[in-house]
């Protein structure tokens, strides 16, 4: 997507700026390359910087409840202090390199519902900074990622939605100010059981946590409690492994520990320890600290059959980024 914009600085007769995506489709860990076209106005600009900046939407908890903010997460300095003549025409390429903890979203080729991300342009001029409009980006699962999503399918986890929290989960090593929870319907043989659950990846470069939270329906003597697994695994394992049978044991082990400790989850009583380093709480007991700081890889399509079905987002694209970027 391109778009073009008046410097608001300099106003009619100011440069111009031109952001194009090579491809729009990206992964975490891989490269978005492009260019920034500049088209100088009628006089010379000098120009402090060029900074491309990813820009997400995330849940934020504060004193008065949840609320959705705006924010970048990470930058990228295009060029710094340079004078654009009048009329002069300059293309300017550049790389981001994406954080591997990057959330996903897209899959089967379709954007996850709940999650929108984007490049925008920041251009500073005369002691103004222009943000530009935001330029969709789409990123597709690793391999790993879309074999744990392929078995939640597979096990009939209906997707629910998606979002990005603000925090920190509490012992997992993260770069990015944020999480992202992809949320499912229970499978029916766990329904009686399971709420729903929550699933998100910490991906680095050798391996990927996978963290899993389950709300537990409550029983006669107990009221419904939630349970949390995390475990370690290997990108170099996403085609040696029967996935399926794995994440079918994650979801049974954490049923059958809830069934077998009544006052799990407790105020005070830490989880117990779960699949490869222990299951942690949620919501600022044990999950998340508020932090600080601002080819595709799915399946094809007909290769999954009915799986995609409810991942699709229920508006389009460019109406998410309306929202999205409207106070721009």
């Amino acid at each position: 997507m391109v778009f073009k914009k008046l410097l608001g600085a300099m106003g009619v007769g100011g440069p111009s700026v031109d952001t194009v995506l090579a491809n729009p489709s990206t992964y975490p860990g891989a490269p978005l390359t492009g260019q920034v076209n500049l088209v100088g106005g009628t006089q010379d600009a000098d120009i402090e910087h060029i900074t491309l900046a990813l820009v997400t939407r995330m849940e934020v908890e504060g004193g008065g409840g949840d609320y959705s903010a705006t924010g970048d997460f990470h930058r990228v300095t295009v060029s710094g202090p340079m004078r654009l003549q009048a009329g002069q025409q300059l293309s300017l390429p550049f790389r981001i390199d994406m954080p591997w903890e990057t959330p996903v979203t897209t899959a089967y080729g379709q954007q996850l519902r709940g999650m929108v991300m984007g490049v925008r342009t920041e251009l500073a001029i005369a002691r103004a900074l222009d943000k530009g409009d935001l330029d969709p980006v789409y990123v597709h699962p690793l391999p790993i990622h879309q074999r744990i999503l392929d078995a939640f399918g597979q096990l009939g986890f209906r997707f629910k939605s998606a979002d990005l929290e603000y925090g920190q989960i509490f012992g997992v090593h993260q770069t990015l100010p944020f999480y992202q929870e992809i949320e499912y319907w229970p499978a029916p043989q766990y329904a009686h059981a399971v709420n729903e659950v929550e699933l998100t990846f910490v991906t680095s470069p050798h391996q990927v946590e996978v963290v899993l939270e389950f709300d537990k329906r409550g029983g006669l003597l107990h009221s419904g409690q939630d349970t949390y697994g995390r475990y370690t695994v290997a990108h170099s394992d996403a085609d040696t492994t029967d996935w399926r049978s794995v994440v079918d044991g994650w979801v049974r082990q954490a049923v059958e520990r809830h069934t077998s400790r009544p006052a799990y989850g407790a105020p005070g009583y830490p989880p117990p320890g779960y699949g490869h380093g222990g299951g942690y709480g949620h919501h600022g007991h044990y999950r998340h600290g508020h932090g600080h700081g601002s080819g595709l890889g799915g399946a094809a399509l007909g290769a999954v059959g009915g799986l995609a079905a409810g991942y699709f987002v229920g508006e389009a694209v460019e109406e998410a980024f309306e929202d999205f970027g409207g106070d721009d």
